[in-house]
């Protein structure tokens, strides 16, 4: 069985990601990540990757695993550009907890989709590849719950949990 598990278009960008999963919920999961780039009037498959699934469970509010990345392929045949100054393509899968209403992946509104499961799509210059933009999970009514920054590997949310622990 294979299920489409979320897919995101940044239209400005002219970028998108699909998150397909094979046998869920079976211990054999399979995922893979597609990457797209619309390019001369076409969706065009530029790269992606696959691996065993890993679904945590018991998601608070906000859990944030950056999937993958690639290089514009398309843009960077189209003169007068190069490789170098082709734009880098990443994507990353964003777990939501109930209480999400929807999440800011930088300037971009993104709904909490039922499943609470979604990918997001971003393109970035080649040299800060991996750079992920600011998200930020938005109550039901737009209050901010959490946020992860460009270099963070936990959200607000989470730390401020820990530190109340300690």
């Amino acid at each position: 069985m294979l299920t489409v598990v979320s897919a995101d278009v940044d239209a400005t960008a002219g970028v998108g990601a699909i998150w397909i999963v094979w046998r869920p919920k079976s211990p054999r999961t399979h995922e893979h990540i597609a990457l797209l780039e619309w390019y001369d009037e076409q969706w065009r498959y530029v790269g992606g990757g696959s691996g065993s699934g890993d679904d945590p469970v018991n998601i608070d509010v906000l859990d944030v695993r950056n999937a993958g990345g690639v290089l514009s392929l398309t843009r960077s045949i189209d003169p007068p550009r190069s490789i170098t100054a082709a734009p880098w393509i990443s994507c990353a899968k964003v777990r939501l907890g109930r209480d999400v209403g929807h999440v800011l992946v930088g300037a971009r509104r993104i709904e909490n989709p039922k499943h609470c499961k979604l990918i997001t799509v971003w393109t970035s210059p080649y040299v800060s590849r991996g750079a992920r933009p600011v998200i930020v999970a938005l109550g039901h009514h737009g209050a901010e719950l959490s946020r992860i920054g460009p270099d963070d590997s936990l959200d607000t949310h989470t730390w401020a949990r820990l530190r109340e622990e300690l």
